[in-house]
């Protein structure tokens, strides 16, 4: 009667724990929400104009980006371009106001392949249609940056909506 009894409790166990799911979509669109909320609030305080990019596959970005310097020529991007850059990044605090500079480039420029960089650079560079020497900033939502993991090198608290300053110093496709 025992192992009956305890036959039956385990199976309820296992059946009760498999109905229990997480939503990861709706974390993420919740997410979402705060970030665009967090970022808006940082544009308004500063007034600063940026370009929303509306939506990847049909699901809204929540990125931003401003062309600060326009550069020359045409920047056609594809996951497999290398792009040479010097940046500054920084991190959007709760409260809408800027971390102190938590990485950038002085005098080395680093290359990159861009579909190996994170989901923020990949669909600000492409959609803000940047051009070597241009300057762009980029206001990214923590989803397409570094997302629920905190940096503990970088002293990034997870889900933090990042900036980044980039130079575009030469695309090659």
């Amino acid at each position: 009667m025992n192992r009956v009894l305890l036959v039956a409790l385990l199976f309820w166990a296992c059946v009760s724990s498999c109905t229990k799911t997480v939503d990861v979509q709706a974390q993420i669109n919740a997410q979402l929400v705060k970030d665009d909320q967090v970022i808006g609030t940082y544009l308004k305080n500063n007034n600063i104009t940026a370009t929303v990019i509306d939506s990847v596959a049909g699901a809204p970005t929540g990125i931003y980006f401003k062309i600060d310097t326009p550069g020359t020529g045409t920047g056609l991007f594809t996951s497999a371009s290398q792009v040479t850059v010097g940046w500054k990044a920084w991190y959007i605090k709760p409260d809408a106001t800027l971390s102190s500079v938590i990485q950038q480039t002085d005098i080395f420029h680093p290359s990159y392949v861009l579909g190996e960089t994170m989901r923020g650079w990949q669909f600000g560079l492409e959609n803000s249609k940047m051009a070597v020497g241009g300057v762009i900033t980029l206001y990214v939502p923590s989803h397409y940056a570094y997302g629920p993991f905190p940096q503990d090198s970088l002293h990034v608290p997870a889900n933090s909506p990042m900036v980044f300053n980039i130079k575009l110093y030469n695309i090659t496709n």
